[in-house]
């Protein structure tokens, strides 16, 4: 297996996780506010990540590497999880699905700026393609304009964008993938665990068991362990050529929407994701060229 298919295996291994998180932040929005759920399941991943690294004995990141992994959480723990939990209080999670399929477009541009990638112009023209039959069906559903939650699914993509550059980054530097976001949640824990404890719902034991699910989820597996493939994926098999497997994650997060949400997923949302999943493939095998080092 090439180090390419090995990166885009591990990807997809990650955005099959990742593709539940607007499915289950959607159940935890109904009953826990959106900081909560935003600071508490990132204070709650960050402790199992320290556990995690005091364990092995790993060793404390540089005073370099500590100011990158501060602005990695600044993106991955506040910017994408409090931006999508905002929105799931207005749109369902099908239609976010849909709208985050601009990610891939974002990591790209944002790649190409900062991490010293060349994609050739059959991949760009593949991800713009992408992007715009996204921009499009949202524009659709909004009845010719973007709402609020769209403002903000928006938002979380640019986060979340900058994020995985980012981390994939590091991890080209040497670190592993889980420990890149290991150390991420750690460095945002003086900020996280305070927020949650103030943000903690009065008398828990009145929050439906659904909601508490929900957050379990994105906790344990959106926030942490789907990160462990995906940042070692960005790091083996390119970020700007890996970063186009999320295309995929619009299509996953239908189907997840559609049974645990129990939402209607019109025709439209579904030839969208199956047309972005042939633009995945173009996409893959398109040139990307690398900057020497």
């Amino acid at each position: 297996m090439s180090r390419e298919t090995l990166g885009l295996l591990l990807g997809f291994v990650g955005v099959c996780i990742f593709a539940g998180t607007l499915p289950f932040t959607h159940i935890a929005v109904e009953h826990l506010s959106p900081l909560f759920v935003t600071a508490g399941r990132a204070a709650l991943a960050g402790l199992l990540a320290l556990s995690t690294l005091l364990a092995l004995r790993k060793p404390w990141p540089s005073r370099r590497q500590a100011g990158t992994l501060a602005l990695v959480a600044l993106c991955l723990v506040g910017g994408f999880p409090g931006f999508t939990a905002l929105a799931m209080q207005s749109v369902p999670a099908s239609h976010g699905g849909v709208v985050l399929g601009i990610l891939p477009l974002a990591t790209s541009v944002i790649s190409a700026l900062i991490a010293g990638e060349r994609p050739s112009p059959a991949f760009w023209l593949a991800a713009l393609a992408g992007a715009a039959l996204v921009i499009g069906f949202t524009l659709h559903e909004g009845g010719g304009s973007l709402g609020q939650g769209d403002v903000f699914l928006l938002g979380a993509a640019v986060s979340s964008a900058l994020g995985y550059v980012l981390s994939g980054k590091l991890v080209q530097a040497g670190l592993a993938g889980w420990e890149v976001i290991s150390w991420v949640l750690v460095v945002a824990l003086p900020v996280t665990v305070p927020l949650a404890l103030w943000a903690m719902p009065s008398e828990p034991g009145l929050i439906p068991a659904w909601s508490w699910i929900g957050f379990a989820y994105v906790t344990l597996m959106s926030q942490y362990l789907g990160f462990f493939a995906w940042n070692a994926g960005l790091a083996i098999g390119g970020i700007a050529r890996v970063s186009q497997v999320q295309l995929l994650q619009t299509f996953v997060t239908l189907l997840i929407a559609a049974v645990l949400n129990r939402e209607p997923i019109a025709l439209s949302a579904w030839l969208v994701a199956a047309t972005v999943f042939g633009l995945v493939v173009a996409a893959s095998h398109a040139r990307v060229r690398r900057k020497k080092s």
